[in-house]
């Protein structure tokens, strides 16, 4: 029962929501960065090398074995260099875009904590902060100014 209640409260004060739509967001946008990779990115790449596929780029350390018939009777053991690439690009496509998104929201957040600033609106515990902090400033200027 303290197992339920206390996950009761996890998921009543938000983290668990705000789990599942960053989960839910994220499985999104894996899906648009791998159609931008793989139809975007690569097909341009594949034409200045010469119409190399590079998702089908592999070393093969084994040949299948195939009977008489052409059933495989044993797989080829192979290594995907070029899905490791692919992977790669998606890799440096996913960290840039977060890292523009980021940068991108840091600075609405400092604009927004920029008590200075009047083309935002500043957070009210932002603004009482700085008045507290103006005031502080007055009043040591005020016990400075009295020795």
């Amino acid at each position: 029962m303290k197992l339920f209640k206390e996950f009761k409260e996890f998921a009543v004060k938000g983290n668990m929501m705000d789990m599942a739509i960053g989960i839910i967001i994220g499985a999104s946008f894996n899906k648009v960065i791998d159609v931008l990779v793989k139809k975007v990115f690569l097909p341009p790449l594949s034409l200045l090398t010469d119409g190399v596929n590079f998702q089908n780029k592999k070393i093969i350390l084994k040949d299948a074995v195939n009977d008489a018939s052409g059933a495989i009777l044993t797989d080829e053991v192979a290594i995907g260099y070029g899905a490791l690439g692919e992977a790669l690009l998606d890799f440096l496509i996913i960290g840039f875009t977060v890292f523009i998104v980021v940068k991108f929201m840091n600075r609405l957040r400092n604009k927004a904590q920029d008590t200075k600033d009047e083309t935002v609106v500043t957070p009210k515990d932002i603004e009482l902060l700085s008045h507290l902090t103006e005031l502080m400033e007055e009043q040591n200027a005020l016990l400075k100014a009295k020795q």
